[in-house]
């Protein structure tokens, strides 16, 4: 099977078996098309939302979405994540300390920097120069503003994925509950869960409005997310050494990546119970993470 380039290099980029593009075209090619027919060079850029568990591929699918599109109508596409906007290590050191030690962990709603997401999108949407933020988790904080990327001029497509991205607020009766361990041990007044359930009402909610079709890619339980986890942990060790970064040091073991996944629970269990019947294009993942199936909910509501 023969590639463009644009392909090859998208599977190595990615670290990527040649067999992902069959699959990717068999079931994203209807995404591609839609956007590529429908696109008005004289319109703001559409911005596509991916929202998925930690490991469910969001990231690789934002790539494919803008490798493929910015080939075939000759645009700028950008992928942008949610990880990227991470509060600095100093930030989530304050909250700690002045709100709860529970969000010195990046991750959860109430540690990302919502406003610098608005204003990166929205200088993307007026077509100025934008340096793109990014998150090295390898250090937990972010990369220095001199080895960061800046897009020139006007772009034609934003995506941008989260593993909240969408995400809504729970009930005070679903607060009350703690959900696990770490919740019933180290948030025993509900102080943690509470602002973080905050911050997705009043911070949150003007940048998923940014966005015009959410994608989901939904995980069949929450069960899945510790091996998707490990597994992209070990792909992020194997892309160090590779690139001789030796910062492995900052990759988490397995019993670091248990802890670190009790922290996304509450929200990614309210995601996958409440999401599916309004995302715009639903993708459902098996254990293995393979598509078995494709729908457009919000088309039937």
């Amino acid at each position: 099977m023969s590639l463009m380039p644009t392909a090859q290099t998208f599977l190595e980029r990615n670290q990527l078996p040649m067999g992902y593009m069959e699959t990717a075209n068999r079931w994203f090619a209807p995404l591609v098309d839609r956007f590529v027919n429908n696109f008005q060079p004289q319109q703001p850029p559409k911005i596509l939302g991916i929202n998925g568990c930690q490991g469910s591929g969001k990231s690789t699918l934002g790539d494919y979405l803008c490798s493929v599109i910015a080939e075939r109508l000759d645009i700028t596409a950008v992928s942008l994540s949610l990880d990227d906007f991470y509060l600095t290590k100093a930030e989530r050191n304050h909250l700690a300390t002045t709100v709860h030690p529970l969000l010195a962990t990046r991750g959860v709603p109430g540690t990302h920097d919502v406003k610098l997401a608005m204003d990166c999108i929205e200088s993307l949407v007026a077509g100025n120069n934008t340096m793109i933020t990014r998150f090295d988790k390898s250090i937990d904080d972010r990369v220095a503003s001199n080895n960061l990327k800046t897009i020139r001029g006007p772009v034609g497509l934003i995506v941008l994925e989260g593993w909240c991205l969408g995400a809504k607020p729970e009930s005070e009766l679903q607060l009350s509950k703690p959900i696990n361990s770490l919740e019933e041990q180290e948030d025993t007044k509900g102080t943690w869960r509470n602002y973080v359930n905050r911050a997705i009402e009043d911070k949150y909610q003007p940048l998923f409005n940014l966005v015009d079709e959410l994608i989901m890619l939904q995980a069949s339980s929450f069960d899945s997310v510790y091996q998707w986890r490990l597994e992209q942990e070990q792909k992020m060790i194997k892309c160090l050494d590779k690139n001789a970064l030796g910062k492995s040091s900052g990759v988490m073991n397995e019993q670091q990546i248990l802890r670190f996944i009790s922290y996304f629970q509450r929200v990614t269990q309210n995601i996958l119970e409440e999401m599916p019947d309004r995302a715009d294009h639903l993708f459902k993942l098996s254990e293995s993470r393979g598509i078995t199936g494709y729908s457009q909910p919000s088309r039937s509501a």
